[in-house]
């Protein structure tokens, strides 16, 4: 495993480094102090670390933005370690495997730890599919994505499958945000599976999808109609 510490503390990072060493399996050990630091480094490596652990306010961009940016360049596992409680939400938003409120202890990071490993123990999805619970789904086969709290739901008629993740994270994938289009706060469509576009006179509109699933576009997302052929 390959980790990526992002602090700009020395202190926190001496004691992540004492701590991740007693892991066998991390075999290399990176680090920065700040966001453009991490970005600058990311850039240079010939493949993106496994874990990142950030820390949340630090100077020249905070950890929510950085997990973002982390994730764009292929990091899959995101940890926050941070002395802020209130960030909590954010940080789930954006599918962190977990948030590590300081001061932790070694029990508490090694109970994140086990998380990691799990995820990294699946195989990374072809393009054009994505692991749910254990099973690989192919995106063309999605006709929408429901936002439901801290979950989305995919619908492949007639099931549907549920993750954690929000749908702004959702939407940040690499080759989601090609096939979705957000039309509401609370769901997006694939675009392949419109069949008919309905404008209403109040600036909303109806769309029917492949399935027959009926779905509203909400005036505040009315601009991207013009994604469909009229």
């Amino acid at each position: 495993m390959r980790v990526l510490i992002v602090d700009d503390e020395p202190a926190a990072r001496a004691k992540l480094r004492r701590l991740l060493a007693a892991e066998a399996d991390v075999a290399e050990l990176l680090e920065a102090p700040d966001a453009p630091a991490a970005l600058a480094l990311v850039r240079t490596l010939a493949a993106p670390p496994d874990l990142a652990l950030l820390d949340i306010e630090m100077p020249g961009g905070n950890g929510v933005q950085l997990a973002a940016a982390l994730r764009e360049r292929g990091v899959r596992c995101v940890i926050f370690s941070t002395a802020h409680a209130e960030h909590a939400l954010q940080a789930f938003e954006l599918a962190a495997l977990d948030y590590l409120l300081k001061p932790y202890t070694a029990e508490r990071l090694a109970g994140a730890l086990a998380r990691v490993r799990e995820l990294l123990a699946r195989p990374a999805a072809p393009v054009g599919e994505w692991w749910v619970d254990g099973e690989r789904v192919k995106l063309a086969d999605v006709q929408w994505i429901a936002a439901a709290d801290n979950y989305i739901e995919l619908h492949l008629p007639p099931r549907c499958l549920l993750e954690r993740a929000t749908l702004a994270e959702a939407l940040t994938r690499p080759g989601w945000a090609a096939r979705f289009l957000r039309v509401h706060r609370s769901h997006a469509v694939s675009m392949s599976h419109v069949q008919r576009v309905q404008r209403l006179a109040s600036g909303e509109a109806l769309l029917t999808l492949s399935g027959g699933e009926v779905l509203r576009v909400s005036r505040g997302y009315r601009d991207v109609l013009d994604a469909f052929a009229p």
